[in-house]
């Protein structure tokens, strides 16, 4: 494995965790065109190194909020995990926990199916497609007016919208491809949370689910890391590249949000799969 391929890969991992598109779909069709057919025992080790960074990154974007949740922020009493102390409608660990749960849930019970029949390329090529229209359906229906508006920022979300939004991430825990932001973001519109608000929460609720399975794939590959079979510098040099290119896709994400509609995230979905079956199905 050649340094370059790092950058590459780190890049790939920085750009598309966060976004609407699907990271698993593109790190495996970049792997295909880096000449990796069959992913190596380093190469797996290494996506869980530049996965970690990518957390690093959105962790630091939302750290404030993250203290909030704790009841450590400037605003309020540091009074442990005592969700009674935060203010009502306050984003708190109970409307984390009906995020995060449910897919978390769904995944460890289906993990081993996920395995052998999901990171294949075909599911993943549909997952792409069907993932796209269920986010310009979504999208659709939010700007239609058909959708009562209910929450414009994180704060205001409900116990009953953060449970829609885990619930509905099930399908991005089960098919590799689908994108668990696409389905969180898209599952907050049609629950009447605005796009920002829904954006927020996605990432946000990102920090605990993929700390727990990149925790999971730690563990699962930890031979890996005791073997010393992969150069140390790889592994530096795909962390630095994924944690900066995510941090900086974050925020500029953020900041140009009305300008990125969900439907453009589709079509470019759709254009990658057409791309994965010319290049790797035909």
């Amino acid at each position: 494995m050649h340094w370059f391929d790092s950058i590459i890969l780190g890049i790939v991992e920085g750009l598309t965790e966060f976004l609407p598109v699907s990271s698993t779909g593109h790190m495996i069709l970049t792997n295909k065109l880096l000449g990796y057919e069959e992913a190596p025992e380093q190469l797996k080790t290494f996506e869980i190194v530049i996965q970690f960074a990518a957390i690093l990154a959105i962790a630091l974007v939302y750290r404030n909020k993250i203290l909030q949740v704790f009841g450590l922020g400037k605003k309020e009493a540091v009074r442990g995990l005592n969700v009674d102390s935060f203010p009502k409608r306050k984003l708190n660990l109970i409307h984390v926990a009906l995020g995060i749960l449910p897919p978390l849930g769904v995944a460890y019970i289906f993990r081993d199916h996920i395995k052998q029949f999901g990171f294949h390329d075909a599911p993943v090529l549909w997952a792409l497609v069907v993932g796209g229209i269920y986010m310009w359906v979504s999208e659709y229906l939010y700007d239609s007016g058909k959708i009562k508006r209910t929450a414009e920022t994180m704060d205001d979300i409900s116990y009953k919208q953060a449970l829609l939004i885990g619930v509905l991430q099930c399908i991005s825990a089960v098919w590799p491809g689908f994108s668990r932001s696409g389905s969180t973001i898209a599952a907050g519109m049609l629950g009447g949370v605005s796009y920002r608000a829904s954006a927020d929460f996605s990432f946000f609720i990102a920090i605990p689910i993929m700390t727990v399975a990149t925790g999971y794939e730690i563990l699962s590959n930890i031979d890996n890391f005791k073997s010393g079979n992969i150069d140390v510098g790889f592994l530096l040099t795909g962390f630095i590249v994924s944690f900066l290119v995510a941090w900086v896709v974050v925020i500029a994400f953020l900041k140009a949000l009305q300008k990125f509609k969900l439907k453009y995230f589709a079509w470019y979905r759709f254009a990658i799969a057409a791309l994965f079956y010319l290049l790797i199905l035909r």
